[in-house]
């Protein structure tokens, strides 16, 4: 007897209706606040403001050091936070989803969403060239301009990113409220293991957060973007396939017989039919053909 639970495995016969989310007032009021807060994080960094003091004081407090017991599970927490692996796991799981539901949005949405992470947090990382804690040369200094490319956190942005784009696709309130507290509890506990592990200051980790955070809120600009991508690719997909059909019937394939001769190759005589009569080669009326041999060697 099937149950509830391997009956929602199945793959649904019609594709559900999906409400989009869309930029409410208090997504745009988010938004601007988020924006507001990234901001304010870059300019306390540039002007070494009490935020710079606070990161040098928390790096030479070595966290690391003093609870060394944290430190084998919290090299194994941090991966969640790592590109790669966190990007496989939950393209998985809405490959899954997109296949249930008759739609690419959800694979397509965390394509959007990676690619406004490489572009926005890889961009400022290289163009402020923040060094880490452990490879820090002056006390006291923000450490900009010198190569670096830590600031902001990318194991924070990617943390909030690649497990909030799992919220932001929940099809139910309920679902969305619990996926929404996880994602913050997981990017949370990731941006503080890096400060623990000493490879970020505490100023790239706020940055990460707003980062991601920003991302996420920005996505329903990017859902006319997804629906015409998503249009196209099925569209693409269906011409692919009418195409193959079509192949297919401009070339039947005939029924052959076990051990019996393959159709078209050689083509059968009707029954009663003379032999053909067979020449030599060269023989012919031109010059220099020599004469016929005997029937009784078989030849004519």
């Amino acid at each position: 007897m099937r149950t509830d639970i391997f009956a929602r495995l199945d793959r649904e016969p019609e594709p559900p209706k999906i409400e989009v989310p869309r930029m409410t007032r208090t997504r745009l009021a988010l938004f601007g606040g988020t924006s507001a807060f990234y901001l304010a994080i870059v300019v306390a960094v540039l002007l070494s403001t009490w935020l710079v003091t606070l990161d040098w004081k928390i790096m030479l407090f070595r966290p690391y050091q003093q609870w060394p017991e944290l430190h084998a599970f919290l090299d194994y927490y941090v991966v969640l936070g790592q590109r790669g692996p966190t990007a496989v796991m939950v393209a998985a799981w809405l490959g899954w989803r997109s296949w249930r539901q008759h739609t690419l949005r959800p694979l397509l949405s965390l394509g959007a969403a990676l690619l406004l992470l490489n572009v926005t947090v890889g961009s400022v990382k290289l163009g402020l060239g923040r060094l880490g804690p452990h490879y820090a040369t002056q006390v006291g200094s923000a450490e900009l301009f010198a190569g670096g490319d830590i600031f902001p956190s990318g194991h924070t942005a990617n943390a909030v990113v690649t497990w909030g784009i799992l919220a932001y696709l929940a099809t139910t309130p309920r679902a969305r409220r619990y996926l929404s507290a996880l994602s913050a509890v997981v990017a949370l506990g990731v941006g503080l293991t890096t400060v623990y592990l000493g490879t970020h200051w505490l100023s790239d980790v706020l940055l990460g957060w707003a980062a991601g955070l920003l991302i996420l809120l920005a996505l329903p600009w990017c859902e006319p973007v997804i629906a015409v991508a998503e249009a196209w690719i099925l569209g693409l997909r269906d011409r692919l396939r009418e195409e193959l059909r079509s192949r297919r019937r401009l070339v039947p394939s005939l029924p052959v017989a076990s051990g019996g001769p393959v159709p078209g190759l050689f083509p059968q005589r009707p029954a009663g039919a003379e032999e053909p009569v067979r020449e030599p080669v060269g023989a012919g009326s031109g010059r220099g053909a020599g004469p016929r041999r005997s029937s009784t060697l078989g030849w004519r």
